[in-house]
């Protein structure tokens, strides 16, 4: 404690010392002997603690503050700008279980790397010490983090990301709370140095992740998709959901309103569908998932946004665009700078830039990395990170520790040729495991895969599942046991493309697709009911266009974008259950449940051929 007491900054030991609590005592003496900082800072919920952090990431030059006061831009190194899924492993004990999807490292063995490399990571920077809690302050969902970081960056982030909970750790003292421990390691510059030995580690036993050698958010901001890991081995302990999804209100005849849940692949229209115009947003990423009377509840784990920028335009996503120009504060990260201090990305609607700086240091057109490649002026996964409440759409139960009720559940991912743009499950045992445990993604940007290839993602969680597969899929079908009003589940495809490569949907049709899932979740429409699941007819898609976004919506474009490639879907299923077929404890539900998908493909091309338009099949 007097090494504590001598490294922190003026009043910060007065702080830690409130905490009273052995748990985070222990870990923050353990990292400060560990990563040996040169001094330290801890972080209340105070507004001038708050803005020691905004100070700090800009006179470190780990932000650039831009022409607008309170908006700032971030650079990660050029090698350093996705979430890196190789260097993301599970500590595991010996016997311990993992599909061949998660990586792995023996526990022992991790530890002692990862360490190795956090010893003196610190050394001549700051420890900041910040406290969150994923969900609503004081809930039943809720969970609470500590996190210890050398990165203002990374802090500023997170402060904007989630509830701040120095308090709800001074006055309820958890035994039981996530901890993330990051460092950017050796800096050149304001960046990582050493990104080749770039390490996220997750140990699960004692939920506690490490990052080190990186600043990429992906990589560091913990309490995201790194804590999301953790939250799903608790809640599969515990008998709730921890789910890659967003949370939002749908607005419905009569001032009704119907809130959603929907799972999506980074870059597959998750935000934009959260962000809906004149709908209204409780989150966009991650939610806890609990039964409460009878029903599906959920909260959002966050109360802001790290999204994705690439194509984000006034036209497309007027929202988010009103917010990224007039919230008082957000961070634009790989994005350009310009001399004039403001931002462009790509796909912002603006003409080509000639100069600026960017991710690679003093960008020009035409400027090549060591491979020749053209570098271009943005990078494709530039983000913005900004607090929800400042959209316009907020939704007022964002902070309700009671959650919302949910009533429909969507996933969708990247499909060039086999899914139509929308339909809905039989039920939910049906939707579970035709829809989302067989969820495929045609890889983009946000991770350093290859572009282009078809990606097993079952319920856009295959990167985050802490458990194995099997576990989960059984997790999923015994929680409807809980329900006695259970949410339909439904699942879309935005990107449907004809032989010459373009899309059968505008990005504003995701808005009718919406509307009439809200419609289905109150049986106020009939759908044909085909083998694959009710799909809409086409008078009611009719009529949405029109309401929705005053679009005349024709018959050929109903039939392009709904009728059924059976021999396509087929395939599909097959590909599903080989992969299935190639892992352990996946329950037989699974196998019986895609393989009546597929009978019932085979006896409607038996009857309609190989391609079949959905009003050849009855209403129900």
């Amino acid at each position: 404690m007097e090494i504590v007491k001598n490294k922190c900054i003026p009043g910060n030991f007065e702080k830690f010392a409130q905490l009273v609590n052995p748990a985070v005592i222990e870990i923050v003496l353990d990292y400060v002997s560990l990563c040996n900082p040169k001094s330290i800072f801890v972080c209340t919920d105070s507004a001038r603690d708050r803005e020691y952090l905004r100070t700090q990431a800009v006179e470190k030059g780990e932000e650039i503050p831009l022409a607008k006061s309170g908006h700032t831009v971030h650079f990660d190194g050029y090698f350093d700008q996705a979430r890196d899924k190789g260097a993301t492993k599970y500590l595991v004990s010996p016997g311990e279980y993992f599909s061949k999807y998660i990586n792995n490292i023996p526990k022992e063995e991790g530890r002692k790397e990862i360490r190795g490399l956090l010893k003196d990571s610190m050394a001549g920077k700051e420890m900041i010490v910040c406290f969150f809690c994923l969900g609503p302050l004081y809930s039943d969902f809720s969970r609470l983090a500590l996190q210890v970081t050398d990165s203002y960056y990374v802090a500023h982030s997170e402060m904007i990301l989630y509830r701040s909970a120095y308090e709800a750790f001074r006055k309820e003292k958890p035994d039981k709370f996530f901890t993330i421990i990051h460092s950017a390691g050796e800096l050149e510059g304001a960046v990582s140095k050493n990104v080749s030995q770039r390490r996220v580690y997750i140990e699960l036993k004692d939920n506690v992740v490490y990052s080190i050698n990186t600043q990429y958010a992906g990589n560091t901001v913990g309490l995201k998709k790194l804590s999301l890991r953790l939250a799903i081995k608790e809640a599969s302990q515990s008998g709730w959901l921890a789910e890659h999804m967003f949370v939002t209100g749908i607005n419905g005849p009569g001032g009704r309103k119907t809130y959603f849940t929907g799972a999506f692949p980074s870059a597959c229209g998750k935000t934009s569908t959260a962000m809906l115009p004149d709908e209204t947003i409780v989150g966009d990423d991650i939610a806890f998932l609990r039964e409460k009377n009878g029903g599906l509840y959920a909260v959002n784990t966050e109360e802001g946004m790290f999204g994705i920028l690439q194509d984000v335009s006034k036209k497309n996503d007027p929202l988010i665009w009103d917010a990224l120009l007039n919230s008082p504060e957000v961070i634009f990260s790989n994005v350009l700078l310009t001399k004039d201090g403001k931002v462009r990305w790509l796909g912002d609607g603006g003409p080509m830039p000639e100069k600026g700086m960017n991710f690679s240091g003093e960008w020009v057109c035409g400027k090549t990395d060591l491979q020749a490649k053209e570098i271009p002026y943005a990078h494709k996964n530039a983000r913005y990170t900004v607090n929800l409440k400042v959209l316009e759409n907020c939704d007022p139960a964002i902070d309700d520790p009671e959650g919302v009720n949910v009533k429909g559940i969507i996933y969708g991912g990247r499909d060039s040729s086999t899914w139509p743009p929308v339909f809905q499950s039989f039920d939910w045992t049906h939707g579970v495991i035709t829809c989302g445990a067989s969820l495929e993604s045609e890889v983009t940007f946000a991770t350093l895969d290859k572009e282009g290839e078809r990606k097993f993602d079952p319920f856009s969680n295959l990167d985050f599942m802490a458990i194995p597969i099997g576990h989960y899929i059984k997790m999923h079908l015994e929680f409807e046991k809980k329900l006695t009003d259970p949410a339909r589940i439904f699942a879309v495809n935005y990107f449907l493309r004809d032989e010459e490569g373009n899309f059968f949907n505008a990005k504003e049709d995701k808005h009718v697709w919406i509307k009439w899932m809200e419609l289905r979740v109150h049986n106020d429409v009939q759908a044909y009911k085909t083998p694959i699941g009710y799909i809409p007819c086409y008078e009611d898609l009719n009529r949405l266009f029109r309401e929705v976004v005053a679009k005349e919506y024709s018959k050929e474009d109903y039939l392009k974008q709904f009728t059924l490639y059976t021999q396509r879907l087929v395939t599909k299923i097959e590909r599903i259950k080989n992969i299935y077929h190639g892992l352990i404890e996946i329950p037989s539900l699974l196998f019986d449940v895609l393989q009546e998908q597929r009978d019932r493909l085979d006896e409607a091309e038996r009857q309609f051929g190989e391609v079949i338009a959905p009003d050849v099949f009855i209403k129900g």
